[in-house]
């Protein structure tokens, strides 16, 4: 005999998620900027690029990525408000490295059981990202998977575009020996190397020592501190941009840490010379979670290095002649930038000296 059973019985709650698609409307909505063509509900996406009739030569620039294991301290700890800010810093800011401006956004969140409410916070930080990073939410897509992940599970990615006219495109191409590195600050670990930080630190906590408060971190908690959301840097950077600043390349700073991000800038025959202090330590202000979580998993300096962004979001290479406007600009775009380095001759690579 066969036995009825509908699409909900099976796990899946369509009513659910058109509930959960109502909750986020608005904070996509409030994302809108020129040429958004229609709000959420079609089959693709609309997005009128007749603006870039007015660049010498348009490129598109894309972008994709995740929050990673990131994910799983929020969930751990019901935190999803952040996480979606964190899903567009990994995207929008590989984007604008080559100078581009982020138009918009999407999104894709895997979910073992969908909950409106629970969405809706997860949106609203990716909306609230969107609009740091000044590109539009424009559309995404919400996936119930019953059976194959965990009822509280689950996953996000993100895709970007922005635009970019190709003679003023940045990149390896433009560096010269005798570039300033300047840094742009970070808000704390960003959204990479939490595996590591899971294993080393807070898969030994409970949930009480997570969100008590540390002296060692100025007060704010080990959760607090961990989950702190991503710098987004597009915006800012967009601003300088437009308002003249003359930059040659930049890095954004993410999984592999200083070592393996800011040699992605570097042509073949150039080095990326960071200066350290005499013990091999960063001379910029390194926030006190990333310096807990490395002495918790007892790492050299050089392996923090290699792991974390140590402090650094975003690296900018200019001129030299170019240094006191683009410290002005960013400053004034509340960034607190500092000086980390030169450009020498070299293979491409990182390399680091004490002084």
């Amino acid at each position: 005999m066969t036995t009825h059973m509908s699409y909900a019985d099976a796990g899946v709650d369509v009513s659910e998620g058109a509930r959960a698609v109502d909750a986020i409307k608005e904070a996509c909505a409030a994302t809108n900027r020129p040429g958004v063509m229609e709000g959420l509900g079609g089959f693709g996406c609309l997005f009128d690029v007749s603006h870039l009739k007015s660049m010498e030569q348009p490129v598109l620039v894309s972008g994709t990525d995740g929050v990673g294991t990131k994910l799983a301290l929020a969930q751990r700890l019901g935190r999803h408000e952040t996480v979606g800010i964190d899903l567009v810093a990994m995207c929008a800011d590989d984007v604008v490295v080559t100078g581009a401006e982020p138009l918009f956004f999407l999104d894709y969140v895997a979910v073992g059981k969908l909950a409106a409410e629970s969405m809706a916070q997860i949106v609203g930080g990716i909306a609230e990202g969107c609009r740091q990073a000044g590109c539009a939410l424009i559309g995404g897509e919400m996936a119930e998977h019953p059976g194959v992940m965990a009822k509280d599970d689950y996953d996000l990615a993100g895709f970007c575009v922005g635009a970019v006219d190709k003679p003023a495109m940045l990149g390896p191409d433009r560096v010269c020996e005798g570039d300033v590195i300047v840094g742009l600050p970070s808000s704390g670990i960003h959204s990479n190397g939490y595996s590591l930080v899971r294993a080393a630190l807070t898969d030994k906590l409970s949930d009480k020592e997570l969100c008590a408060p540390q002296e060692s971190l100025g007060g704010q908690s080990i959760a607090d501190a961990l989950l702190a959301p991503t710098k987004i840097y597009a915006g800012n950077i967009v601003h300088a941009l437009a308002a003249g600043v003359s930059l040659h390349a930049m890095a954004h700073i993410t999984g592999g840490g200083i070592t393996e991000n800011l040699n992605r800038a570097m042509p073949d025959h150039l080095d990326a010379q960071v200066a350290l202090a005499s013990d091999g330590t960063c001379p910029w202000p390194v926030p006190p979670i990333i310096d807990l979580v490395s002495d918790a998993a007892g790492l050299t300096p050089e392996e923090a290095l290699l792991t974390f962004n140590m402090g650094v979001g975003m690296a900018l290479i200019c001129a030299p002649e170019d240094v006191d406007q683009v410290a002005s600009a960013f400053t004034a775009e509340n960034c607190c930038p500092f000086v980390m380095g030169e450009v020498v001759p070299g293979t491409g690579k990182v390399t680091y000296i004490s002084k």
